[in-house]
């Protein structure tokens, strides 16, 4: 057995809860963002019912990710907070995937989205 997978559980427990929450909701949203757009530009001739059975498994994996990091950070969050978290994460991945991967220009109007994303922050986080 690798090295890697003889660490205890334990041992994550000592990362805090926000960040084991974030680092699991990035990685379910890189799989959603490739699920749910990543056909328009590898399937474009295919049936639509041929990207949406890939795109399902490909969202599989989301799930896989995406269950863990709401049970996680429904321990120490509100359901707000944890909504809120993920839709700042699916911003900071989506604009990468739309300017690298799909070859789009960087809009301003992405800048504008997070300045509201950082408001929405601060109103679903304050005590």
């Amino acid at each position: 057995m690798p090295a890697w997978l003889s660490v205890p559980i334990t041992s994550f427990q000592t990362i805090p809860v926000w960040m084991q929450t974030a680092a699991l909701l990035t990685l379910s949203n890189l799989f959603m963002t490739f699920a749910w757009y990543g056909h328009l530009k590898n399937m474009p001739s295919k049936a639509w019912y041929v990207a949406a059975l890939v795109s399902w498994g490909i969202a599989l994996f989301e799930y896989m990710l995406q269950v863990p990091a709401n049970r996680i950070g429904a321990t120490a969050m509100s359901l707000g907070q944890l909504k809120i978290m993920q839709e700042v994460i699916t911003l900071l991945v989506f604009i990468p995937f739309v300017v690298i991967y799909m070859k789009q220009p960087l809009k301003l109007d992405y800048l504008w989205a997070a300045l509201c994303m950082m408001g929405a922050v601060y109103f679903i986080f304050r005590s």
